[in-house]
């Protein structure tokens, strides 16, 4: 029986991770590629973890009593992790255990030093590093010691940091289990670390080599800077040099110590480039074996590379599949959709069957090829126009790119682009009627859909949805309804440069746009407003809101006095907005239809912020304003040489502004209309298939794609093991940022804004709506957590549509992602907030309750003192 607590590291690999722990698998796969040395040694197996940890029976209580600590509660943790500990360490370990590791040793050398190495079952694996969460101790020489520190990693499980760590990522204490790896010590003339990936920008092609002289600890710890070279295509491209003080060196009775580097050596390269080309083709090897790229620690003990371990890198963006080793330029969907969270299989299909232009998917993120049109000057200056007008970081990071030798290939104009850039020309005249012809066309077609599909059921909704697919296309490439969002925002980029030119005035459309008609987004903010204007009177509805957990609440409302007006008031607003959601073009996210309790927060700050007649006051002033500006901008206009002229044009640019700009709004949310009638057919499916028994549960059709899904409905079978892996995988993904640009490399293209007219230490960003604004930010990551006063500043990451509610509480808007015409931009102008999107980390960098400063005519915060 004693085999199974001690296997030999050549008799493991990478499957074996329930055995041996992520480390001890990882190695064990390392020591089987061939030309790779890894130092030998053999694994104390989790078995001999929980035959220690049923030793002690008081364990089980406090394993239980830690499950139910709050991450946040660091001391009670500290307290109750090191009596974990203690009790752990003081464990005899039991003689045929003792006997089984004393055997090992015997066979390797028992007087020679080891590393005694932590290898968690949670650990180097591909969705969590883990790495730095438990204990390896190096130079453990004689048996007792061993056995000793065999005991330390065993508790090393429960050290305060791994505990936290595995509290905020919801894993289970009791999941986990640690084995132990003992190794022959190696005594290096150099180590570090080599990336298999540049870890900074994600490129696949270019590996980074950390290096110092002695054991790596130096450089893990933080000891010493180490010299940094990065290879591509198997040479030394770039080197820093650093100056090494000092070293950490074995010592012949057992542990390390600090020592210092000889002045004369300091600044010698503790590789060769001969070494590092050497050293990389190994990591390659090694990367080709695991299949992705790697974080590996190396030694070089005489003039061969010994590897001590190797994990896979999860911080990297992945790269979209093609099949094809051409280069390939893509740029994010969800930075110009408002939605750079991941979303699921089913969402991303249904996103790609619907959309205008093909998509790759990377990462749970949707992304556009662009590479055929920057190839062609044509095409490419057009993308660069509109990505530049949009968001002027993807344009910085395409440039970046196209700086880049031969990167994009050179074709000629007359290749096959893809569709023109900036869409139908816009030759239609400045007619109100053409918004609600337009508008009328839509509610058709979706009235048309919910009466189609009501009575469609298994393969026959399927084929249904992919005919409603094309019509879906064919409302959304209308050509009156493209020349119609065009008009629009050309008439506002001909205000914004024209007036800057003639009258020297930054952004002046941002006020002419105020209030503008036909905009159903900040009609749906300023609805909202209504529907507190009938809670408010009512002090048993709004006590009742104030403590609503469960989505039925709407039915309860009846019971309360005035309570039917209320709910009367919530369902009229839910039936016109209730298929808007925060990642609407996400199927898969609850509907506020779905959950209607995420509105309440906000409706409850509109009772406690605003009196009675708040919205249609805010829409009056703001369309006086924009008159004023009007009249304002005109007269100062008929001042100037050829006044009368300039003026006119201006007039005729303002009235087209004030007819098409609010229609921009319209095609999104007649989209996110139809995608709910879609969701509610493929739920009703989802229950037939959860009652033949077929899945589990409804929400699992939302890790299937839309092909997949059918393929269900027509077999009526489910692959149990793919719909587990999709939902890990969509787990792993939250900690991922999408880049706006990325190459097929792998590189994440930032892209900057290159400026220097802001002040110093300030945030910058995009200026899209006009003025300046001082207040309270309040960094909000879920509106149903918005808890909002007057003069509040919104810090987030994105908003889309469904943020407009908060909109008309706040004095200003600040987010991470965001362009000049994204619907953030848009309804800010509308309400006349200042707002400045595109600042980059602006959640992390601005803390909830600080005073800020927008600038929004000049695009940059200020965080104040």
């Amino acid at each position: 029986m004693t085999e199974r607590y001690v296997l030999d590291l050549q008799e493991v690999d990478e499957t074996q991770v329930v055995v041996v722990g992520g480390k001890g698998a990882h190695l064990g796969g390392l020591s089987r590629i061939e030309g790779i040395r890894v130092p030998a040694g053999f694994c104390v197996t989790t078995d001999a973890f929980r035959r220690i940890m049923a030793e002690a029976p008081s364990l089980d209580d406090r394993l239980d009593q830690l499950s139910r600590l709050n991450p946040d509660d660091r001391e009670a943790i500290r307290t109750l992790s090191a009596q974990i500990r203690r009790t752990i360490e003081g464990i005899a370990v039991p003689d045929d255990l003792t006997a089984a590791i004393t055997r090992a040793l015997a066979r390797l050398g028992e007087q020679a030093a080891y590393a005694v190495r932590s290898s968690a079952t949670a650990e180097d694996l591909p969705t969590a590093s883990f790495a730095g969460q438990q204990d390896t101790y190096l130079n453990v020489v004689g048996p007792t010691a061993i056995l000793q520190h065999v005991s330390r990693c065993w508790a090393s499980l429960f050290t305060e940091r791994a505990v936290t760590y595995r509290q905020r990522n919801g894993i289970d204490h009791r999941t986990v289990h640690m084995a132990v790896v003992v190794q022959r010590m190696v005594f290096p003339h150099a180590s570090g670390i080599l990336f298999t990936a540049d870890p900074v920008t994600g490129n696949r092609k270019v590996a980074t080599v950390d290096a110092g002289f002695g054991l790596g600890e130096a450089l893990v710890s933080g000891l010493v800077n180490p010299d940094v070279f990065k290879v591509r295509h198997g040479e030394v491209v770039a080197k820093a040099i650093a100056a090494k003080q000092r070293a950490v060196h074995a010592l012949p009775t057992g542990g390390t110590q600090e020592v210092a580097i000889d002045s004369r050596r300091q600044e010698q390269p503790a590789l060769t480039d001969a070494q590092v080309v050497r050293l990389v083709q190994l990591g390659r090897r090694i990367e080709a074996h695991f299949g992705r790229p790697q974080d590996i620690e190396w030694c070089l003990v005489d003039d061969g590379f010994q590897i001590v371990q190797s994990r896979p890198i999860t911080t990297l963006f992945p790269v979209p599949e093609t099949g094809d080793q051409e280069n390939h330029v893509y740029v994010s969907v969800g930075h110009q959709q408002m939605m750079t969270d991941p979303m699921k299989p089913l969402g991303l299909s249904m996103w790609q069957l619907t959309a205008m232009v093909a998509m790759h998917t990377a990462g749970g993120r949707l992304f556009v090829d662009v590479t055929r049109r920057l190839a062609a000057p044509a095409s490419r200056a057009g993308l660069l126009d509109v990505m530049g007008r949009g968001d002027p970081l993807v344009r910085d990071a395409l440039e970046t790119v196209l700086d880049r030798d031969d990167f994009v290939p050179s074709l000629p104009d007359a290749g096959p682009g893809g569709p023109p850039t900036g869409g139908a020309s816009a030759t239609i005249e400045t007619d109100p009627a053409i918004v609600t012809e337009l508008i009328e066309r839509s509610q058709v077609s979706i009235a048309a859909l919910e009466r189609d599909i009501r009575t469609k059921t298994g393969p026959a909704l399927f084929e249904f949805l992919l005919e409603a697919f094309e019509e879906h296309k064919r409302v959304l490439s209308d050509p009156l309804s493209m020349q119609a969002i065009m008009a629009g925002m050309e008439a506002t980029w001909w205000l914004n440069d024209t007036l800057q030119e003639w009258l020297g005035e930054k952004n002046a459309a941002d006020t002419l746009t105020l209030s503008a008609p036909d905009n159903v987004t900040s009609e749906m903010g300023l609805a909202l407003l209504d529907v507190a204007d009938v809670i408010r009177p009512h002090s048993e509805v709004v006590a009742f809101l104030q403590g609503v957990e469960d989505e039925g609440f709407l039915d309860e409302l009846a019971k309360l006095a005035g309570g039917t007006e209320a709910r009367d008031a919530m369902e009229a607003y839910l039936d016109r907005y209730g298929m808007r959601c925060v990642g609407e073009i996400d199927i898969t996210r609850p509907r506020w239809r779905e959950r209607p309790t995420t509105l309440v927060p906000v409706l409850l700050d509109n009772v406690r912020n605003f009196e009675p007649g708040a919205a249609e006051r805010r829409f009056e002033q703001g369309r006086q304003k924009a008159q004023q500006k009007e009249q304002d901008v005109l007269s100062r206009l008929r001042a100037l040489p050829d006044g009368d002229r300039k003026a006119g044009e201006a007039k005729r640019m303002i009235d087209r502004v004030r007819t098409f700009i609010g229609y921009r709004e319209y095609p999104k949310y007649a989209i996110v209309s139809r995608y709910f009638v879609y969701k509610r057919a493929l739920l009703e499916e989802a229950e037939r298939l959860v009652q033949a028994g077929v899945l589990p549960e409804k929400e699992d059709i939302f890790y299937l794609t839309f092909q997949e899904l059918h393929d269900v409905a027509r077999s009526n079978e489910a692959d149990d093991r793919l719909i587990q892996q999709r939902k890990d995988a969509f787990g792993s993904y939250h900690a991922l940022t999408p880049p706006r640009v990325l190459t097929s490399d792998g590189e994440a293209v930032t892209g900057a804004y290159r400026r220097d007219d802001v002040p110093a230490g300030a945030l910058i960003g995009l200026p899209v709506s006009a003025g300046t604004i001082e207040g309270r930010a309040r960094v909000i990551l879920d509106i149903a957590e918005a808890d909002l006063e007057a003069g509040d500043i919104l810090v987030t990451t994105f908003t889309d549509p469904s943020w407009s509610p908060l909109f008309v509480a706040v004095a200003g808007l600040v987010t991470e992602v965001g362009g000049l015409m994204t619907h953030g931009a848009v309804i800010a102008r509308e309400y006349g907030l200042p707002a400045v999107v595109g600042v980059e980390r602006a959640t992390r960098l601005i803390r909830d309750g600080q005073r800020i400063r927008v600038h929004g005519t000049d695009g940059y915060v200020e965080i104040l003192p």
